[in-house]
């Protein structure tokens, strides 16, 4: 089991907030929140004891991970699968929410450390490695102050927020660089520009959590991200085209994000035509995601999915 395979729980659960959001925003309670929550929390517990598995039964295979350019930045999806739980069972349980968000927060700066000190003493890596996936370590940062403000950790907030956003910043300016004067990125981590989504909108949201205000850095952010969002729908010809890998599931979190930034602006400023593109976005991730579950257990029994480039 690769470790891109704790992509899926944050897919599934970044679709459970985008449809909490939704109920609370238009004040509609469908029943749908629990149910999702279950089945995220269900999906971290199977791919966590699988892994843990793997880490004692092959553990050179973990650690080749580890050592390997791309899937290094992986790891950090553990700790983004904790916060985003938190985050999720936040309005159900704070007591539940709580401990998975000091969790999640703690491994995150060790995972954020760590991959660091890997990028800052390589001697392997070549500008053909840099890939969106190397933002993954970024957006879990700029995602620790959504729970963990309303939770009464401001200062850690800001620190991780900050933290977050200078690594976006230097990380946008490389990636760009290799994309433009650099041999395309391989079709398999193609799914992966999904994730420049990322940043900017789970920033915005962050951003609001912090001083409970869009002013022009909110503005820039959210708007820099449905930019983001559109530029990429522009080119979902050439995404569909692309061969099923686990990869996909790089579509899903980013959409799920943009989608909560703008239901998010619409319940700040009751401009109404954000409301309508949440809930397009909503439709659209949803649509996503009950295709790629469809195709990862189309792989699975296949035995298609558990193969070096996943």
């Amino acid at each position: 089991m690769p470790i891109s395979f704790f992509a899926i729980v944050m897919g599934l659960t970044g679709l459970t907030i985008a449809w909490e959001k939704a109920q609370h925003v238009f004040s509609r309670d469908i029943g749908i929140t629990i149910w999702l929550v279950v089945l995220s929390s269900i999906a971290f517990t199977v791919i966590g004891l699988f892994y843990t598995a793997k880490l004692i039964l092959y553990r050179k295979a973990v650690v080749s991970e580890l050592r390997h350019p791309v899937k290094l930045n992986f790891f950090p999806t553990i700790s983004i699968s904790l916060l985003l739980l938190a985050i999720a069972y936040l309005a159900i349980n704070p007591a539940i929410s709580r401990p998975l968000w000091m969790a999640g927060t703690l491994l995150h700066l060790f995972f954020t450390l760590y991959v660091v000190s890997v990028w800052m003493h390589h001697e392997h890596f070549e500008v053909h490695h840099m890939n969106p996936a190397w933002f993954i370590p970024a957006v879990g940062n700029v995602l620790v102050p959504v729970a963990g403000v309303p939770l009464g950790f401001v200062d850690v907030s800001w620190f991780f927020f900050s933290t977050g956003m200078v690594f976006w910043g230097m990380l946008m300016t490389i990636v760009f660089y290799r994309i433009l004067f650099h041999n395309p990125i391989d079709d398999r981590l193609m799914p992966t520009l999904f994730i420049l989504i990322a940043p900017p909108a789970v920033g915005f949201i962050a951003y609001t959590r912090l001083t409970g205000d869009i002013d022009t850095i909110a503005r820039l952010l959210y708007f820099s991200g449905l930019f983001l969002t559109l530029l990429l729908f522009t080119q979902v010809g050439r995404f569909a085209k692309l061969e099923f890998f686990l990869s996909w599931w790089a579509y899903s979190f980013p959409l799920a994000a943009i989608c909560i930034a703008s239901l998010v602006f619409y319940e700040m400023t009751d401009k109404l035509a954000f409301g309508y593109i949440g809930a397009g976005l909503l439709l659209i991730v949803s649509s996503v995601v009950c295709l790629l579950m469809i195709k990862t257990i189309v792989a699975i029994s296949k035995h298609r999915i558990c193969l070096p480039g996943h």
